[in-house]
């Protein structure tokens, strides 16, 4: 679900990004690069600050619940995703704009046939940020509270295995984490094949 909100508000942004060329998106782009190295448990803080009893959000009694879990992911997924979006547009922009002005292609068509022309780089986002996203395990214990049933995650449970000395099960859920994305990976590839043909 994380890298699904990530991946539709990272897409405008990194297609505007690309599209652009401003004192804004001059600013931006290296924000969202810097940002793809920000450490998880300072998004975990942040989350936690927000919401917990003494924090602005604190009111609607969300911490320690599978939706501080998704929105501490979105703040480490989306700047993933949207810097690997517009370094895909910028090369193509400029010859691209002029093809669509020279067919005077409406404002629609323009982002529907860019969105073809870089379908396989958003794809390839869209996986890294859902790696990034199954492979989070500190913030996602510290506003998830790796409550059993409610937010134990597959990380959070392979961290509780190995500290209770049951490395058998820790390793069996890491396996099905590797299978995945390798499963994801291997379709990503497979779609994007696809999509180049067509």
């Amino acid at each position: 679900m994380s890298t699904l909100i990530s991946a539709v508000v990272a897409l405008p942004l990194g297609l505007a990004l690309g599209l652009f060329e401003n004192k804004i998106t001059r600013f931006f782009r290296p924000l969202f690069t810097a940002l793809t190295g920000l450490p998880p448990v300072i998004a975990g803080v942040v989350v936690f600050m927000l919401f917990s009893n003494n924090g602005i959000m604190g009111g609607l009694k969300w911490l320690y619940s599978a939706k501080v879990i998704i929105i501490a992911q979105v703040l480490i997924v989306l700047p993933i995703i949207t810097s690997q979006i517009y370094p895909a547009v910028e090369p193509i922009r400029e010859s691209y704009l002029l093809n669509c002005y020279g067919l005077r292609m409406k404002k629609s068509q323009i982002i529907l046939q860019l969105l073809k022309e870089v379908s396989f780089s958003v794809l390839a986002a869209t996986l890294a940020g859902f790696g990034r996203a199954i492979a989070e395990v500190g913030a996602v214990m510290m506003v998830g509270g790796n409550i059993r049933f409610k937010t134990r995650v597959m990380t959070s449970a392979i961290v509780l295995e190995t500290n209770k000395g049951n490395y058998t099960m820790a390793l069996r859920l890491g396996m099905i984490l590797i299978v995945i994305s390798l499963i994801l990976s291997f379709a990503t590839i497979y779609a994007g094949r696809r999509g180049s043909h067509d």
